[in-house]
């Protein structure tokens, strides 16, 4: 049977994620006076909500099949965006080429699947609390160049505002 590789993981940055899980998780929104409580919720025109969720098409794009400069771009997404990186696992597939992976954030995830022999990459880019997507979205374009990008984003777990 063959060894499965060790998971990378960073300790420290999961530590503080699961201990401000575990203050934030008051079973349900309890605020202590006039304290809000810490679900890393956004708030933006009005609307609260989980996070953006930003799905990334890009067309004709570079290095979709380069493991590692795929990685070092998830990374430099992460590190701009303020986000928190955990783990991050990338796999190339052969023969035949192309990238499969994700970068799990204490604020959710990157994750990313291309076709270099169609010059296509999709990203999905899931971020809550204070880390900025959209930086995230730039970040990966700057890095492939796509010739077309398209971006859509969808805000997750949208509540009623009081």
């Amino acid at each position: 049977m063959a060894s499965r590789p060790q998971i990378a993981v960073n300790a420290e940055a999961e530590a503080e994620a699961r201990a401000e899980v575990r203050s934030a998780v008051h079973l349900g929104p309890v605020s202590h006076g006039d304290e809000q409580p810490k679900d890393h919720f956004k708030t933006a025109d009005g609307v609260r909500f989980a996070g953006s969720h930003l799905i990334i098409d890009m067309w004709d794009a570079a290095h979709l099949d380069e493991p590692e400069l795929l990685r070092q771009a998830m990374v430099d997404a992460v590190d701009r965006s303020g986000a928190t990186l955990l783990h991050i696992h990338l796999h190339r597939f052969t023969p035949y080429g192309g990238v499969s992976g994700v970068a799990v954030l204490a604020e959710s995830h990157i994750s990313v699947h291309t076709w270099p022999e169609r010059g296509y990459a999709a990203f999905d880019v899931f971020m809550c609390g204070d880390a900025d997507p959209q930086t995230a979205a730039e970040v990966l374009a700057e890095a492939l160049a796509p010739g077309r990008i398209e971006i859509n984003e969808h805000r997750r777990g949208v509540i009623a505002t009081q």
